[in-house]
């Protein structure tokens, strides 16, 4: 009768803990900070590109106003979507300088989540890309660099990751980037694909493996998983699993700086889209960190990368590493991509706080639904299988999340009371 009492006690309490969970979070108080996000890739009201973000800020009960909860379809600048092939348009492209002045004032920090925008075919056939088409809207624009500017000089909160500065936006603006933050694209971006075999992955685009068989006389001599590297002017160079790769899935290795300053783990799987960066070699620190290039190859130029704009002094707090085999290493260094490149660069000061994630961090299929449980996180391995190479739900759980309640929560507390 007692061990039937108990087994009822627990049951009772395992029933009610979402109950107590959301309570917690109800009774969690709210804290102002005024974070502008600019989004030009939203497809649908979901806004999967930046619901990462808002999961974050609802959960911990960061608000727009004294009261009011970010809401991800429409608490944001860029694209919105409507009915059939209605949209609007809401960027910063609207803004006077002295309204980009106005907004840099009243918001506490800045977040670009994507810039790589929409496109025709997207759009008007609602599907995913596979071919490329002309532009809808897109690109990191003039007025844009003018609010990080703006931000900067006010000594305030930025935040950007890929897609921001690489295709479609123009060269000049991303020039202005580099030269504000101390930082160099290097051209090349990539993305690991669980198959890279046409009749098996339909997610493979054909843009990617028509300009591989452009370049090599028809072949597409794949169908294993892999690693495929683009270019800015689209060279493709393709690294598989059996040929090329000793691990498949690009890893994120966090430095020391990494791990106290941001709260990373020390190493996770990441298996989407991220682009090839360096720092400034003049200016930005690299601590506690393995050479950025593999033995022997070149290095860019240091005379090729924007002056920085006053006194930038980035520090890498993750990078990328590609676990190729000798024969991919050989591949890699022959068209002067690094095995090892920046995940995490970032610039904590008095001046300013600027952080560049090289990946698609803010994109992971993450539902609201979950954001109103305090303590959800100790359930969070039931959300994702480990043993998916493609998910990403968990590098959410065990690296995103974390690294931006750390950045968010030292912010705020830098912020007076409001």
């Amino acid at each position: 009768m007692t061990k039937t009492r108990g087994f009822l006690f627990l049951l009772v309490i395992l029933l009610l803990l979402p109950l107590w969970m959301w309570l917690a979070w109800v009774c969690t108080p709210r804290k102002k900070m005024v974070v502008a996000i600019v989004d030009k890739t939203v497809l649908t009201p979901l806004a999967q590109e930046h619901i990462s973000l808002d999961w974050i800020l609802r959960h911990e009960k960061f608000t727009k106003t004294k009261k009011d909860l970010y809401e991800p379809d429409h608490d944001y600048f860029g694209f919105f979507p409507g009915q059939d092939d209605h949209f609007k348009l809401k960027g910063l492209e609207r803004f006077s300088s002295e309204r980009l002045k106005t907004l840099a004032g009243d918001a506490d920090g800045v977040y670009f989540t994507d810039t790589y925008g929409i496109y025709k075919n997207e759009w008007y056939k609602k599907t995913a890309v596979s071919g490329r088409s002309g532009l809808v809207y897109g690109g990191m624009s003039p007025e844009d660099i003018g609010l990080l500017e703006n931000m900067k000089a006010r000594h305030k909160l930025m935040i950007a990751e890929f897609n921001t500065i690489g295709s479609p936006t123009a060269t000049a603006v991303r020039t202005r980037f580099e030269r504000l933050f101390g930082m160099h694209w290097t051209g090349w971006t990539a993305r690991y694909f669980s198959s890279l075999d046409t009749s098996v992955n339909s997610e493979l685009p054909h843009w990617l493996v028509g300009n591989y068989r452009l370049q090599h006389e028809g072949a597409w001599p794949f169908h294993h998983d892999g690693i495929a590297f683009v270019s800015n002017d689209d060279q493709i160079v393709v690294l598989e699993t059996s040929t090329g790769l000793l691990d498949a899935v690009p890893v994120i290795e966090s430095t020391e700086t990494g791990r106290e300053a941001l709260d990373l783990p020390r190493e996770t799987k990441y298996p989407f889209w991220f682009d090839i960066t360096d720092p400034n070699p003049v200016l930005n620190d690299s601590v506690s960190r393995a050479p950025l290039s593999p033995a022997g190859q070149d290095k860019p130029d240091s005379a090729g990368y924007p002056a920085p704009a006053g006194s930038a002094r980035n520090e890498i707090g993750a990078e990328f590493v590609i676990h190729a085999n000798a024969a991919g290493a050989a591949e890699l260094k022959k068209h002067r991509i690094p095995l090892r490149f920046p995940a995490v660069l970032f610039h904590q000061g008095e001046d300013y706080r600027f952080y560049y994630f090289s990946g698609d961090f803010c994109d992971n299929p993450i539902g609201l639904g979950s954001s109103p449980f305090k303590g959800i996180s100790f359930f969070s391995w039931l959300f994702y299988d480990t043993s998916d190479p493609n998910q990403r739900v968990g590098f959410f759980w065990n690296f995103y999340r974390p690294m931006m309640n750390r950045i968010f929560y030292d912010y705020y507390r830098t912020l007076p009371k409001k």
